[in-house]
């Protein structure tokens, strides 16, 4: 990393121009250059993540706008930053492999997916799902095993694991160790416990509860989608005509 390289290049050369040139103590010395390393590693991280965040503030913009090529480049020229600071180019990656994956480049997002930053839960279920299309269930487990490690908190998270084995794998006794292990983590979780029971009693999974953030992982055809918000829309209609009158 560029700006650690920065930092202890500074903090010896002060160390060296006082012990050397100024005759000051070798243990003052250090302890002055660490002092400056610490100081410019902190400038240096502040400077490049200030210079990141906004590159990926204008990015999330023109996603909003559904503007995603211009997304898409805005965030690869923030790439260029990566190698300064510490999981940086793993988080920008994260962002630009969701942004292919919503729009169902699958092919262009699995390359960024397989970078992406351990803690973007969102990133790794893409990267899970990827696997499992591509018949790596091995690899899949792998990816969602790291993400729960680190993202436990996430209800989605344990269910789109449990689906994808339950659902996809038909492996629904791992599904519900899964299922079991999240309610560890999220004790009085509704979604969980709901699955839990659907699997144990020989239902599906429901996962539409979820909303947007459960659609975004493209686990259902697009007819089912289509079907789901026809009824929605449907359901909308009605209740305003019943309103109306």
């Amino acid at each position: 990393m560029y700006s650690i390289l920065l930092s202890v290049a500074a903090g010896v050369a002060v160390l060296l121009v006082l012990a050397l040139g100024f005759q000051l103590s070798w243990w003052l010395s250090v302890m002055v250059g660490m002092v400056v390393f610490t100081a410019v590693f902190v400038l240096a991280s502040r400077i490049i993540m200030k210079k990141v965040m906004a590159a990926l503030e204008l990015a999330g913009k023109d996603l909003q706008a559904q503007r995603f090529e211009k997304a898409i480049r805005s965030m690869k020229d923030a790439l260029r930053y990566g190698p300064w600071q510490l999981y940086v180019s793993q988080q920008i990656n994260s962002q630009i492999g969701m942004a292919y994956y919503i729009k169902r480049d699958f092919s262009n997002a699995f390359p960024h997916l397989e970078q992406a930053f351990f803690k973007n839960w969102i990133a790794m279920g893409m990267l899970a799902i990827s696997y499992l299309k591509r018949q790596k269930r091995d690899k899949m487990e792998k990816t969602f095993e790291k993400a729960v490690q680190w993202n436990g908190k996430e209800s989605l998270l344990w269910n789109l694991y449990a689906y994808c084995l339950a659902e996809e794998c038909n492996d629904t006794a791992k599904a519900k160790d899964v299922l079991r292990r999240g309610l560890k983590k999220l004790p009085a979780d509704p979604h969980i416990i709901e699955n839990l029971d659907n699997l144990e009693n020989g239902r599906k999974m429901k996962m539409r509860s979820f909303g947007d953030p459960w659609y975004q992982f493209h686990l259902e055809s697009l007819g089912q989608l289509q079907k789901h918000q026809m009824a929605a829309m449907g359901g909308r209609m009605q209740k305003r005509m019943t309103v109306r009158r």
